[in-house]
């Protein structure tokens, strides 16, 4: 049991990701201690400058192991599950190793369990990754029923694989479109670590909720581009793709180095955006961020000249 007085000690799956390398910030900031668990605790040695002497700690652990998570839980207050794929075994990933986690962090103690899950997930989804993350949800939820489960939306910030790969593609004459009327509101990756952090550590206000956070505009896919396009400082002619042909491509999205997978082209066939019927940002007294007000930051390195070209008149 934590003495009075002692920083409480937060276990996180999944801390070394994009969105984890964040939420570790965010509670290191707050003056958590933190053990962060994976199969290669090597990769979490990146974080150690991040916090002070001893504030973090590194774990091997593996989901398909119990004895391993059993000892990463070990006298934490707090547990974060951030792990999640598009590749893979998803089964396992998803829904199975979340279900054990939550089960262990019950039987360890933790008054917190928060997992991460996504907008629009669907237990009836023809989508692999929908489907499994929605039954994730209904595992945890079974095993630790004060969960907190947290769905985002699409994820943007300096390391993303989202405004990135369309920016690096900025240069090409003609930049294709695949769903340019699905609708999206991305959020900004410290906005919604922020809320995961704080979630972790006020399970009395936010334990057993559901919350829906995105960012504070809505835009199609085609309008998406063309933002990104005009925060990188590029003009290509965008073309949008028709969808008979983008359900093609997915068709063969199995090939190695296939630009969309077909359970890409089935999630991308529905819109994006909080369903109104969950809280969001408002109960964590964060207002999101908007794209434009941060990602010059880092798409200015896809301007002609990079990001010390001067801005046109």
């Amino acid at each position: 049991m934590r003495q009075a007085g002692t920083p409480p000690l937060i276990t996180i799956f999944g801390g070394t990701g994009f969105i984890g390398r964040y939420v570790c910030e965010a509670l290191l900031k707050a003056g958590a201690r933190l053990r962060v668990a994976g199969r290669d605790p090597r990769k979490a040695w990146f974080l150690q400058p991040l916090g002070s002497v001893g504030q973090v700690s590194a774990v091997g652990a593996d989901l398909a192991k119990p004895p391993t998570i059993e000892h990463a839980l070990d006298g934490a207050d707090a547990v974060i599950n951030l792990v999640g794929v598009f590749k893979g075994n998803l089964e396992a990933l998803h829904v199975q190793g979340p279900g054990k986690l939550a089960a262990a962090a019950k039987k360890a103690g933790a008054k917190a369990f928060v997992h991460v899950s996504a907008i629009g997930v669907d237990a009836e989804s023809e989508s692999t990754y929908s489907e499994t993350k929605a039954r994730g949800e209904q595992a945890v939820k079974a095993a630790f029923p004060k969960t907190t489960i947290i769905r985002s939306s699409t994820v943007f910030g300096p390391e993303d694989d989202f405004t990135n790969r369309f920016a690096a593609m900025g240069g090409w004459p003609l930049l294709p479109v695949i769903a340019p009327k699905t609708r999206f509101q991305p959020v900004y990756v410290r906005d919604l670590a922020r809320a995961i952090a704080m979630a972790a550590l006020d399970p009395k206000a936010h334990g057993g909720k559901t919350y829906e956070l995105a960012g504070p505009e809505a835009m199609t896919m085609l309008d998406l581009n063309a933002r990104i396009m005009a925060l990188s400082g590029q003009q290509p002619e965008l073309v949008e793709v028709p969808d008979f042909v983008a359900s093609v491509i997915a068709a063969f999205g199995f090939l190695p180095g296939a630009p969309l997978s077909r359970d890409q082209w089935l999630m991308l066939q529905k819109d994006n955006v909080p369903s109104g019927k969950h809280p969001g940002f408002k109960e964590f007294g964060i207002a999101p961020t908007p794209l434009g007000a941060v990602a010059p930051e880092w798409l200015g390195r896809y301007k002609k000249g990079g990001r010390f070209a001067p801005s046109a008149a």
